[in-house]
């Protein structure tokens, strides 16, 4: 019996034993479920035979399917975690609440379809639309003087058609076609044309002047003296950069690399020179047409600024296309039509292209005076309070506008002063500040410019000085004028290519599309072993 009753209470042990694990399991399946599990508790059988403790059953706990905080609908799946039925699982960390997930930054488009800088789009198609009034206008003035006017006003505009038009329409086919010589020039050698360029235009636009003197009439004189003066200061600024030269054919000849790979990129240039040809010869016959109107001068003012305006668009339409090629390029890789970026910079971009075009000129020149008056600082003290003045107006106008700005504007579809802002933050966080302002390749298109224009001024006065003398002056004036917007257009295309390499490189300097230049010339700058002449600003010890 006493035996018996020894094998009767070890078994009611065992059974005991059996139904606290299958409690303890039934626990850890509850705790598991506040944690998104569910687990089989092992002795739910409720039999209390202590199967689990007898034979060391093991138990799999299945994982619930978790939500998403975000979306409950949408599930994450957990992997399965086993575990013993027997065995208590180690302490789990305490649940932390959940919180709401922070939205994050959108992502910049390169595909915006919004219309930039709409107030200065529409007062360019406004003003557009007036000049084609005019122009029509004024030509038909033109025509009607040769066929109702009387013979003294006949044969006055019979002697401008005779002296006149053919000179001007010779510039422009001439313009057209160095045009089109500097830029192949500047693709194939373009560590010769930095230096040919810088020297040439010196050459030609001093013979154009001395030409001009030559003929010994007031009105010549004055317009010899001009381009005479400026060939002076045009050889100065060849010896003051003589140092950048270097550094500048580096980056030129880096961002011409892509041109090959975009076989229409020119296309462009092709249309608007053609265009500006067309426009250009309906606005001859216009300026014609503004000898019989009233106040003629001002008419003939009011022509030329139009002018002006509308070939400095065409040429950023252009600087536009180009740049969203090649900045897509660098970015992304993208092999981008250049017809759609055509399109694209001739609808979406064209107001920032508008106001570019009347804010990047003025810059230019404000830069060229804040260098001059820099000169002068502390010499004497009424020049040093306009060099003061100046400089802060040049500091203010920097942050607010810039020739950078057009590689923003035509990858990401930002307004001007935003996309200008933006720009020279990249620049300021990579340190390119004295870089970029020490970067000489907008000097080189003007000079380029100013060459064509010389080179179509010494042809025009001859021809004209040889047939009919009293034009030689205002025709000479015109045919550079002419000769230098459309040679201007057709250099937007290797000035966009290097924006686009600095721009897009201060945006994502690891790039592997671009090389150590940039970075070398920061490190030479760095260690003092390499001096840049930046744009000058106001002096630390007056902002203090």
């Amino acid at each position: 019996m006493g035996a018996t009753d020894h094998e009767v209470e070890r078994d009611r042990e065992e059974r005991n034993e059996g139904e606290e694990q299958g409690r303890e399991g039934g626990g850890m399946g509850e705790r598991d479920v506040e944690k998104g599990e569910a687990v089989d508790g092992g002795g739910g059988d409720g039999d209390g035979d202590g199967d689990g403790g007898e034979h060391g059953r093991e138990f799999h706990m299945s994982m619930m399917q978790r939500l998403n905080p975000t979306n409950p609908l949408r599930i994450h799946v957990i992997s399965q975690v086993p575990s013993r039925a027997a065995t208590p699982s180690p302490a789990q960390p305490p649940l932390q609440p959940r919180s709401t997930p922070t939205p994050q930054q959108s992502l910049i488009t390169l595909n915006s379809r919004k219309y930039t800088n709409k107030m200065s789009l529409f007062l360019f198609c406004l003003h557009f639309v007036l000049a084609i009034g005019l122009v029509g206008f004024l030509v038909f003035k033109g025509v009607q003087g040769l066929i109702q006017a009387s013979d003294r006003v006949k044969r006055k505009e019979m002697r401008v058609l005779k002296f006149f038009l053919p000179q001007v329409e010779a510039a422009s086919l001439l313009s057209i076609t160095l045009a089109f010589a500097w830029q192949k020039a500047f693709r194939v050698w373009p560590n010769f044309m930095v230096h040919f360029i810088m020297w040439c235009s010196f050459l030609t636009s001093l013979s154009a002047g001395i030409l001009l003197i030559c003929f010994q009439k007031a009105s010549t004189d004055g317009v010899g003296v001009c381009l005479m003066g400026f060939a002076i200061g045009n050889g100065l600024y060849a010896c003051w950069v003589t140092q950048r030269i270097g550094f500048c054919t580096k980056v030129l000849v880096k961002s011409l690399e892509p041109v090959s790979k975009f076989p229409d990129l020119n296309q462009p240039t092709y249309w608007m020179l053609g265009v500006g040809f067309l426009w250009m010869s309906l606005w001859i016959i216009a300026v014609l047409g503004a000898l019989n109107f009233y106040f003629p001068p001002l008419t003939i003012i009011a022509l030329v600024l139009s002018l002006a305006w509308t070939a400095e668009v065409q040429r950023n339409v252009v600087n536009l296309t180009v740049s969203r090629v090649i900045s897509l390029y660098y970015l992304r890789g993208m092999q981008s039509s250049t017809k759609f970026c055509f399109q694209r910079a001739l609808t979406k971009n064209l107001g920032s292209a508008c106001l570019g075009s009347l804010f990047v000129p003025a810059i230019e020149a404000l830069r060229i005076v804040a260098r001059g008056l820099n000169l002068l600082e502390g010499e004497d003290e009424f020049m040093f309070s306009c060099a003061h003045c100046c400089l802060n107006v040049m500091q203010f106008i920097f942050s607010c506008g810039n020739g950078w700005a057009f590689v923003q504007i035509a990858a990401y579809g930002k307004g001007f002063v935003k996309a200008s802002k933006d720009t020279w933050s990249l620049f300021k966080s990579q340190e390119m500040e004295e870089i970029v302002d020490s970067d000489i390749t907008s000097s080189i298109c003007f000079l380029t410019g100013v060459c064509s224009g010389s080179i179509c001024v010494i042809m025009v006065a001859a021809w004209t000085f040889k047939v009919h003398q009293p034009f030689t002056a205002t025709i000479s004036l015109l045919a550079f004028f002419i000769g230098y917007l459309m040679t201007r257009i057709a250099m937007a295309l290797p000035h966009a290519c290097v924006s686009c390499y600095y721009v897009c490189y201060a945006e994502n300097p690891d790039n592997r599309l671009f090389d150590k230049t940039i970075k070398d010339r920061q490190s030479l700058i760095k260690s003092g072993r390499d001096v840049v002449v930046p744009t000058p600003r106001v002096p630390r010890r007056f902002t203090t």
